[in-house]
């Protein structure tokens, strides 16, 4: 199969964040619903949500409450649920939740579920900032996922997540390992980070020959103001190339579709990943020289 149909949510908060973290969290799976609904009738293969899509972005905060709003993966209310619409609609899903591994040890994860509801495995947040506004270390712990490719069943599939954008080697690790895609769920305003948002991916996905879906939430979020969540999310092409864009401000599926040969086309042409000499690069590795 060459053209995989790839589909991408981008939604505003739907309720106060006064509300207990599960009354948030059946708000907003509500209110996918119909989208993922849309998703099925269009045809969409692969689906991706937008960064912790149950919860608001509440690393403004450093709100214990917010411990509360952690599922276990994949035994936790929304990977089953997820499982069960992965399997009714035969859809690839990418469900980005907060995690609870064990009492008091919490990820920024991604659980992922193959077309007939076999859950495959989980990417968990690789780098997590500690920044005004971005708290993210208070509920987040690190993750070390070694970089997982899950061969689903349309195409080879990578997972990273929003910070981590920042970040070259975890791309090129994916590459490496076999991703023809790699969607990045994000939570990201306005300010010193936008004029990144289409230049990193796409850059990223030419680099490695990759195509990227780029998915961020929409709105502002109260009590913390941190600024616009700004959507546009996108996909790129392993070209560099946006192919496809979603609105500012507006809670909409985006559904594109994309072609796995054109990863084969573009390594051909480049041979960036023929051409690398990772034996020269023990500085990047070297503690000792940092």
């Amino acid at each position: 199969m060459s053209k995989v149909k790839v589909g991408l949510i981008q939604m505003a908060l739907k309720t106060s964040t006064e509300e207990h973290p599960n009354a948030i969290r059946d708000t907003m799976l509500s209110a996918h619903e119909s989208y993922i609904a849309e998703a099925a009738a269009q045809g969409v293969q692969v689906l991706c949500f937008q960064e912790v899509f149950t919860q608001p972005y509440f690393c403004p905060s450093q709100d214990k409450k917010w411990y509360a709003a952690a599922e276990a993966i994949p035994d936790g209310h929304t990977t089953r649920l997820m499982q069960e619409y992965a399997r009714s609609h035969n859809m690839v899903i990418v469900v980005p939740i907060y995690e609870e591994a064990m009492p008091g040890v919490y990820y920024n994860t991604a659980a992922v579920i193959d077309a007939d509801g076999t859950y495959m495995g989980k990417y968990r947040k690789t780098h997590i900032p500690q920044v005004a506004g971005f708290w993210e270390k208070f509920f987040f712990k690190p993750g070390a996922s070694n970089w997982p490719v899950f061969r689903t069943a349309y195409l080879n599939l990578g997972v990273y997540i929003c910070y981590d954008r920042h970040f070259p080697e975890g791309w090129r690790a994916l590459a490496l390992r076999g991703a023809e895609y790699i969607v990045n769920p994000s939570a990201t305003v306005a300010g010193l980070s936008e004029y990144l948002w289409k230049l990193e991916q796409p850059a990223s996905a030419a680099a490695n020959g990759v195509y990227i879906g780029a998915i961020n939430r929409i709105g502002h979020e109260a009590p913390w103001n941190i600024g616009e969540f700004y959507g546009q999310s996108y996909v790129v092409n392993p070209r560099g190339d946006i192919e496809a864009i979603a609105s500012r401000n507006t809670d909409e599926l985006l559904v594109h579709e994309i072609d796995r040969e054109l990863v084969r086309e573009v390594r051909d042409g480049w041979q960036f990943l023929r051409d690398r000499r990772p034996e020269t690069y023990d500085v990047l590795t070297d503690l000792e020289t940092l």
